[in-house]
């Protein structure tokens, strides 16, 4: 059997001056999907964003060894039809990455528009950091078994969420509003952040309460005759919308609002870090917010990244 000899460059070999050209033109000498692996004594993250900078984003970067004494990092070249995914997408492939995306900040659901290398540097963050993370989920992802939600059909889903997101929406909120107010009461004058709380999670229920209805009366019956029509089960249907890109892009700007609500709680009451003072109700109204807002990131993950996307592709196909 032939053995494949590995693409490697020890850059410490070289004169200093040397060194990036060499590994511009190696890497310049790669087709499509190969791997170029450079050895070094000190971290070559430098050589990440010079690359970057002058040849785009046509590579991944992958760490293999990072020190004491060397660094060996393989970088490939991307297939040339090969695009940055998106966080929503990245997420819709892989639910699990959602966990390293929510540990740095970055918006899947609502920002889920956005590349890594975008979102990273909104942040400030080093994104050779996130983009080994999520490598490193990709090797251990056999371990986990998501739901199949990509491979569920549009009508589907929607039941779904109204039956899985919507219903929790609607048992919890009403107890966080009930809690919000009676720590507010308690504590509001040790401190005052819980008025502003209490009156955020108020704006919060106001506007989910209204943004399910519309969906649920709406948005997801269209979507679904729509699923029924591609069958051949109902006859073309007339389009109340002009597009269903139009009540989407409505659901999309609730989705923000909502998500921008829950993002300002979060950060005035410190990450939910409770005081010394805090009390069972205190507590729990911290874990149940916390709760709250992964439930709504999954919920507007599956909607902004998957329901939609594909109500509009079905509809394209309809109308050609």
């Amino acid at each position: 059997m032939q053995t494949v000899q590995e693409n490697i460059l020890n850059v410490t070999l070289l004169e200093p001056r040397m060194k990036h050209p060499t590994i511009f033109q190696r890497f310049d000498d790669l087709t499509d999907g190969e791997s170029l692996v450079i050895h070094n004594d000190h971290d070559p993250k430098p050589l990440y964003y010079q690359m970057l900078g002058e040849r785009g984003n046509i590579f991944t970067w992958e760490y293999e060894e990072q020190g004491p004494e060397w660094w060996k990092v393989r970088i490939t070249k991307k297939l040339s039809k090969e695009s940055d995914e998106t966080l929503g997408q990245i997420v819709a492939k892989d639910f699990h990455k959602a966990q390293i995306f929510k540990k740095y900040g970055l918006d899947f659901c609502c920002g889920g528009k956005k590349t890594v290398k975008e979102a990273c540097a909104d942040k400030g963050l080093d994104v050779t950091k996130v983009e080994q993370e999520l490598q490193l989920a990709e090797k251990n992802a056999k371990s986990f078994r998501p739901l199949p939600y990509n491979e569920w059909a549009p009508d589907f889903l929607a039941d779904y969420i109204v039956n899985t997101h919507h219903t929790y929406v609607n048992k919890t909120l009403p107890d966080i509003k009930a809690y919000a107010n009676k720590v507010m009461k308690v504590h509001g004058g040790r401190h005052p952040e819980l008025i502003r709380v209490n009156e955020l999670v108020e704006a919060v229920s106001v506007e989910l309460s209204a943004h399910m209805i519309k969906e649920e009366r709406i948005l997801f019956p269209y979507i679904k005759r729509l699923v029924a029509v591609k069958k051949n089960e109902e006859p073309n249907l007339d389009n109340p919308f002009g597009s269903v890109q139009n009540p989407i892009n409505m659901m999309e700007m609730e989705h923000e609002v909502a998500g921008q609500l829950l993002e300002e709680i979060r950060t005035i009451t410190e990450n939910y870090r409770l005081p010394d003072d805090a009390c069972a109700s205190y507590t729990l109204l911290f874990r149940m917010l916390d709760e709250f807002e992964d439930d709504l990131h999954l919920h507007i993950h599956l909607e902004n990244n998957i329901l939609f996307p594909r109500a509009i592709d079905l509809e394209k196909s309809l109308n050609n």
